[in-house]
């Protein structure tokens, strides 16, 4: 591959260390990306309210693809540039096909809002997160579901995320596009159709670059259609199975700067 044109990369497990921050390696393999005019975005299942630390840390302030797809954040302006929202109505009737083959699945939803809104993750009383997070405010199910949301997390803290997926995609027949970015029991459902790689496709085209230019670097389930649809897809060593099936390479991992690894060959 010649020297890309844009650079897109998964942040958890892929961009950041184990220690979940920017290493010094990576920050300065991604400066000099942007000092060859190509741009660096983030291509994450985060919300926008997650990014600004990263951004801050890698020295971006351009565009991020955020919840697996479902919004595009221009960081610099901290703007929503557009949002693909599930409805209440099809939030309530996915939860209802879920609950019909799964028991003791709790329900939140990502809004669309910048970091600077105030009510960005609503989640039922009884939803636990499976990472360290601050508390939030427990809403009926009636509550949770009852606004347009980017991404409809389900959650089982009794079962692995491949398991949950592997049981709830029997029932939804593709009805949403369904993923996930960790195995400890957190499903990601986002509007049929929408992940990272059409997130991207819409970052490419208006930056003029065409998809075979483009590189891109993941590690989860998730980044699956990215990797596929980049030019060239790059999984992390310590990536899932099915992103270094889709992938063109595997790298180094996470922990060993694996996205500066392949960068520097050409930056």
């Amino acid at each position: 591959m010649e020297q890309p044109r844009l650079v897109a990369s998964d942040v958890d497990g892929t961009l950041l260390t184990p220690l979940e921050s920017v290493s010094p390696r990576t920050a300065e393999v991604v400066s000099r990306v942007l000092a060859a005019d190509v741009p660096f975005v983030l291509a994450t299942g985060r919300p926008p309210r997650w990014i600004p630390r990263i951004a801050a840390e890698a020295g971006l302030d351009g565009l991020a693809v955020c919840a697996n797809g479902a919004v595009l954040y221009d960081i610099g302006r901290d703007e929503i540039v557009w949002a693909r929202t599930l409805s209440p109505v099809q939030l309530n009737d996915i939860a209802a096909a879920v609950d019909s083959v799964l028991d003791d699945c709790t329900y939140a939803v990502e809004l669309v809002g910048t970091p600077r809104d105030e009510l960005t993750f609503v989640a039922e009383l009884s939803y636990t997160h499976p990472w360290p997070e601050g508390p939030h405010s427990g809403l009926t199910r009636a509550e949770t579901l009852g606004r347009p949301a980017t991404k409809l997390l389900v959650r089982h803290s009794g079962m692995t995320s491949a398991e949950m997926a592997s049981a709830i995609n029997e029932v939804l027949r593709g009805e949403v596009d369904l993923t996930f970015s960790t195995n400890s029991g957190l499903i990601e459902m986002s509007v049929h159709g929408v992940t990272k790689a059409s997130g991207l496709a819409d970052v490419a085209e208006r930056f003029g670059v065409a998809p075979e230019h483009v590189i891109a670097f993941g590690d989860m389930p998730n980044d699956v259609e990215m990797l596929r649809w980049a030019g060239h897809g790059v999984a992390m060593a310590n990536g899932h199975e099915a992103a270094k099936a889709a992938a063109d390479e595997v790298t180094g991992p996470n922990a060993e700067d694996g996205v500066a690894m392949v960068l520097e060959r050409w930056f």
